[in-house]
């Protein structure tokens, strides 16, 4: 199930090219006499990649299955605000230090590629994965063009290409579906028709990651779509909606694994994870860690577990109200590039 992904002239036309590499106040960079610094750790990276939508639109194709989306929203307005959040979101995340690599999606063949973290992972030992996706009218978002930029900028051993499982009826949507504990080798992911247990598990196999699997629902009984909206392990604090998890016996299992890495854990309500709280990314900035999460987000945290946050990363916070409405918020933007540099 190993294979190499060419960027082909029809990816490159339906994508448009590279727009830009923001290198946050010079990352990428060396240190004195050209050596370069160190690594940044291996649970928080210090760059994304980006995929700013011209022509964003809400994905009718997912609605059934993603509880978190609202209705259709309707362009222009939508398409030029959810450009300009990406890019500010882009923005920010550079002042503070992070590296991003922007890429624009120009003709909006697929609704969702504002969302690069579902159809590809990376890995400390030098492996990408290109995962299968659950909606048809998302498996356009593989794009060579940003295969061929991570060799480029980036140490990659392996492409491992598992997108052919879509044909067998097998989905695993990337960091939406798989949320990794690179440091400890664990894989966390709940149950849905975005991650198919068989392939979660040959994941892990391949990746060398323990799979730690779980049932989670809203209150109405509904399957979390996406292990991202309400669990994300940084590299120091964890935000978790366990109360999501129904299982008494899974919801201790799952706390007790999170609890023995050390980290701070901050458990949210279900309330809190409609409102995105649970899908924020901890990356490294120039100044240490930085949470990245929505304005959504950042409002339906109590005074205390912001402060929790703040004891160990500082918070960054930007307005993607209008992308939220297709059911994701910003970590679900931003695929953390795990790769040792070049």
């Amino acid at each position: 199930m190993t294979a190499e992904l060419l960027a082909s002239p029809a990816a490159a036309g339906a994508f448009g090219v590279m727009d830009a590499t923001l290198t946050g106040r010079g990352r990428p960079r060396q240190g004195p006499g050209g050596i370069r610094p160190p690594a940044p750790p291996a649970q928080a990276p210090a760059h994304v990649a980006m995929v700013r939508p011209h022509r964003f639109t809400v994905n009718l194709a997912t609605a059934a299955d993603n509880a978190y989306q609202r209705a259709a929203v309707e362009t222009p307005d939508a398409a030029r605000l959810a450009y300009e959040q990406s890019s500010r979101l882009a923005e920010a995340l550079a002042a503070a230090g992070v590296g991003v690599s922007l890429f624009d999606d120009e003709h909006g063949l697929s609704p969702d590629s504002v969302f690069p973290n579902n159809w590809f992972t990376t890995h400390p030992a030098g492996q990408v994965v290109l995962c299968p996706m659950y909606a048809q009218n998302r498996r356009q978002e593989r794009r060579g063009d940003v295969v061929e930029h991570l060799r480029a900028a980036f140490q990659v051993s392996q492409v491992v290409d598992l997108s052919a499982a879509e044909e067998a009826g097998q989905f695993l949507e990337g960091t939406g579906a798989v949320v990794i504990d690179h440091a400890g080798g664990l894989a966390y992911g709940c149950r849905s028709h975005r991650l198919s247990q068989e392939l979660f598990q040959h994941y892990c196999r391949l990746l060398g990651l323990e799979p730690v699997l779980f049932d989670a629902a809203d209150a109405a009984g509904k399957p979390v779509f996406h292990t991202n909206i309400m669990l994300s392990v940084g590299e120091n604090v964890v935000l978790i909606g366990s109360e999501l998890i129904r299982d008494p016996a899974q919801r201790a299992a799952v706390l007790e694994r999170l609890r023995e890495s050390g980290r701070t854990v901050v458990e949210l309500t279900e309330t809190q994870i409609r409102g995105f709280a649970g899908n924020a990314l901890q990356l490294t900035g120039d100044d240490g860690p930085v949470l990245a999460m929505s304005i959504t987000a950042r409002a339906v945290l109590r005074p205390d577990q912001a402060e929790a946050i703040r004891r160990s990363s500082q918070i960054l916070s930007a307005d993607v109200s209008t992308i939220e409405a297709s059911g994701g918020s910003v970590r679900c933007m931003l695929a953390g590039i795990h790769l040792p540099p070049r």
